[in-house]
């Protein structure tokens, strides 16, 4: 299936075309659920179940990225990329936008403020992703 947008930012250098690996997307899956199971222990620091569950979101963005057949060297674009691969909602992906942001400020700047009510809603937009991307493997 053609993918214009995602051609698109090939042809300007943000994605580069690659062969979808079933085996990578089903690790990434993995790992992203267990980030995932973690970052809902209410016993760790809110800002490690903040790094938890952005890592999971970003392994299950690249998951999607890559049963479509392209990667990207750029976290930003691969979950920009959400839209065309899995269709996620605009509302669903403000989320990830404000997570990536807060997590630049904290590994660039040294700024980790992050609160309850943002990794909720980052562990809710990570499962319902999640969900999509399982739904995606069992169609093969």
């Amino acid at each position: 299936m053609a993918h214009p947008q995602l051609d698109n930012l090939v042809r300007i250098g943000q994605l580069k075309a690659e062969p979808p690996s079933e085996t990578e997307c089903r690790g990434l899956l993995h790992s992203a659920l267990r980030r995932l199971e973690d970052a809902e222990r209410n016993e760790l620091s809110l800002e490690s179940r903040f790094d938890l569950a952005y890592n999971a979101a970003h392994a299950l963005a690249l998951a999607a990225l890559r049963f479509r057949g392209y990667r990207s060297e750029h976290r930003y674009v691969v979950f920009q990329c959400l839209q065309h691969t899995i269709d996620l909602p605009h509302a669903q992906w403000r989320v990830l936008d404000q997570a990536h942001r807060k997590r630049n400020l904290a590994e660039y700047e040294g700024d980790m403020e992050v609160d309850e009510q943002l990794v909720r809603a980052l562990l809710r937009v990570a499962r319902d992703v999640a969900n999509h991307v399982g739904m995606l493997l069992k169609s093969v």
